[in-house]
């Protein structure tokens, strides 16, 4: 017999080793397929067999779940905001009205009550005219009715209506439009340019550098002569901070006796500064050179602290400055990562370093102002410190040279933006400076958005003076005419002036009127596509912040009402254009730099076992004594309570009726734009914005 050829024995034999495993499938996704010839194995099956009723009941539910869970969650939300409508605005429980002290902005708001006012009885006589049959703006051409088709004396008033708003009302608004769309594209256009250079400098690795192996003894030649640095901490009334921004900068990484620590109390309650006096004789029993300066007169504010602080007598053997916040938290090394860039660079005036917000995940506002400062530090200065050795001082977490102060003129008290005020005058004598993106400053970003709107009106209001002050200065100047157009069109007008203008006219005046006045209308780009993509831009240096886009972009046309009402105090010099009001501040602090101050304050101790010795007994209860007092009358619970802002609320009532406005003339963005940024202005004017999220 011959021998057999079939291998297939051998193929499915059974090798494998070892403990076999057997896996058992509790739901499989699978299904039979009955195949009645081999042509039918290559036929194409269809997508749906195979699936039974059953799978098709469980997407559905699945599908159901969802929606009514989105339709749950948009019902809480509107129900929490009609509770805080009702609470706040009909009962006034919890709540103040907010007090406006200049007539700038009482004129503001009344120009927007009586906007709102008119368009409340303009969409009433719309919504009869539409149920009358009198829609003759649906037409293009805008067909007027002649006399023979009047009806009645209400349908003469709305013909005699058409005929105004289309004759004098429409190219009024078209060619205000017209002027803020071209603004609008031209400051886009700017932040483009930013952004392109910013990616350069990350393609390129651009970045002030100096040799690190000047503190390395090991290395040949290395002996690094440390200058003498002159640390200033201002403050007032910051009984949340300064404890820890005390204890951050007495343990710099420097020779302790290359450095002095100067606390520029202006505190005016006593109680506090007893608190600071405590902190600073702390501090100094450990070896630390730390004075407390207090004023008795607080003249000139932050400016004019600055000034009295600088003309000590001990000031002249100083040769650098470096300037803290009473909430920043510098690292120990902070000033052998900036000091050092000035060796061999006598040009050299300020070395600004990056903030960075240990808040920054507290609430919605705190994560919105991240994404602003975020790409202000890593776009604005970054730029602007690479091309052209000049930014704005951010007034704290920066270096000078003591030299470049006095040679500028040092710190004036005639604006609320005293930081910005030296830069610029150092910048006209020819100094230069350098942003180091890569030092970062632990600080705080406000939580409450009474705070934040208090610092974002100084913020936008002493520009505009200082503006006024310094273009004779910068025109007569020794500049190139390049350096002075950067600084007066864009430095000033265009990210100073016109931002503010034409966001706050554009979105919340112009927008709102096409809706009344049909005849002139906002391209769907202006609304939508362009203000999308130049939030995408901003929000590339904070990565994490994606989630947020959309609520950033309706947050900032949000508070562009407050930024065009300091601009215009700010350049007509009106009463709150010198309105200075300390940002209110929580004191935190994350848990690693906890952690890593609870280190360093060991290893002091471990060094300085004399501090146990140098207080005595009696000083040292006297000062447990006064803390227990302090938390005593401090611990009872005071409820908060939220600020009503009428010029929001107005606005907010304005856009929602341009949004009811829209649906009569089928403009779906136009109405979705409105809604949403109508329920953004009711956010922020019943000051829920700034409520905790998870």
């Amino acid at each position: 017999m011959a021998p057999s050829l079939d291998f297939s024995v051998l193929w499915t034999k059974d090798t494998r080793k070892g403990t076999p495993v057997i896996v058992t499938m509790e739901n499989p996704n699978y299904s039979l397929v009955e195949i009645d010839d081999p042509e039918a194995t290559f036929r194409p099956v269809e997508k749906d067999r195979g699936k039974n009723a059953k799978q098709y009941t469980w997407v559905l539910l699945l599908k159901a779940h969802r929606a009514v869970g989105c339709v749950s969650w948009i019902a809480t939300v509107l129900w929490t905001l009609l509770g805080a409508i009702k609470k706040r605005l009909i009962f006034r429980q919890g709540v103040t009205m907010e007090n406006e002290k200049s007539g700038k902005g009482k004129l503001l708001f009344r120009f927007i009550r009586g906007f709102l006012l008119v368009s409340l009885g303009v969409l009433v006589f719309e919504v009869f005219a539409h149920f009358n049959g009198w829609q003759y703006f649906q037409n293009p051409n805008l067909h007027i009715p002649q006399t023979s088709e009047i009806q009645g004396w209400l349908h003469m008033v709305y013909v005699a209506w058409l005929t105004i708003r289309a004759d004098y009302i429409a190219p009024l608004i078209q060619g205000l439009s017209t002027f803020c769309v071209a603004l609008f594209i031209i400051q886009s256009l700017d932040r483009m340019v930013l952004c392109i250079g910013c990616f350069w400098i990350k393609y390129k690795k651009i970045k002030p550098s100096f040799d690190k192996d000047i503190f390395n003894a090991d290395v040949e030649g290395s002996g690094y002569e440390y200058p003498m640095v002159l640390i200033q901490i201002p403050m007032c009334n910051e009984k949340e901070v300064y404890e820890q921004s005390i204890s951050a900068v007495c343990q710099m990484d420097w020779p302790k006796d290359h450095f002095l620590v100067q606390v520029l109390d202006d505190s005016d309650d006593e109680s506090i500064q007893w608190l600071i006096k405590a902190e600073v004789s702390k501090w100094s029993q450990r070896g630390i050179n730390i004075i407390y300066r207090h004023r008795l007169v607080r003249t000139g504010y932050k400016a004019g602290n600055l000034k009295s602080a600088m003309s000590c007598d001990y000031v002249k053997g100083y040769e650098f400055v470096a300037i803290f916040d009473a909430d920043f938290q510098p690292n120990p090394d902070f000033l052998k990562q900036t000091v050092p860039h000035f060796k061999d660079n006598p040009e050299l005036g300020l070395v600004q370093a990056r903030w960075s917000f240990v808040n920054k995940d507290e609430n919605l506002l705190t994560r919105l102002q991240n994404v602003n400062l975020c790409f202000h530090f890593e776009v604005e200065q970054q730029v602007n410190g690479v091309f052209l050795n000049f930014f704005g001082f951010n007034g704290t977490a920066g270096v000078w040279r003591i030299k470049t102060l006095e040679d500028s003129g040092g710190w004036l008290e005639r604006t609320t933006v005293e930081d910005m005020d030296i830069a610029v005058r150092a910048h006209l004598n020819g100094w230069k400076f350098i942003y180091l993106n890569d030092v970062k400053v632990l600080c705080e970003v406000p939580e409450s958005y009474e705070a934040y709107r208090k610092q974002q009106h100084r913020w936008h209001s002493g520009p505009m003076h200082l503006f006024r002050l310094c273009l004779p200065a910068i025109i007569t100047s020794k500049l190139s005419v390049m350096k002075k157009a950067n600084l007066i069109l864009l430095f000033f007008l265009l990210r100073k002036l016109i931002l503010p203008f034409y966001s706050f006219t554009l979105f919340c005046i112009i927008l709102p009127l096409t809706m009344f006045v049909p005849e002139a209308e906002l391209p769907v780009w202006v609304i939508c596509y362009v203000p999308v993509f130049m939030s995408f831009l901003n929000i590339l240096p904070s990565p994490k912040s994606f989630p947020f886009i959309v609520p950033y972009l309706l947050f900032e046309n949000t508070m562009s009402v407050t930024k065009f009402n300091a601009m215009v105090s700010g350049l007509f010099q009106l009463g709150s254009s010198y309105e200075w009001v300390v940002t209110k501040k929580a004191g935190r602090s994350s848990e690693s730099d906890l952690l890593a101050a609870a280190e360093r304050e060991t290893k002091a101790m471990n060094h300085h076992p004399q501090l146990l010795r140098g207080a005595s007994e009696s000083e040292l209860s006297e000062l447990n004594r006064f803390k227990e007092q302090q938390e005593a009358a401090s611990s009872p619970t005071v409820k908060k309570v939220n600020k009503i802002y009428r010029k929001e609320l107005a606005l907010a009532f304005l856009l929602l009726t341009a949004s009811v406005r829209s649906l009569l003339s089928a403009q779906g963005v136009h109405f979705y734009f409105l809604l949403f940024q109508g329920v953004s202005f009711l956010l922020v004017g019943l000051d829920l914005i700034g409520e905790q999220m998870s």
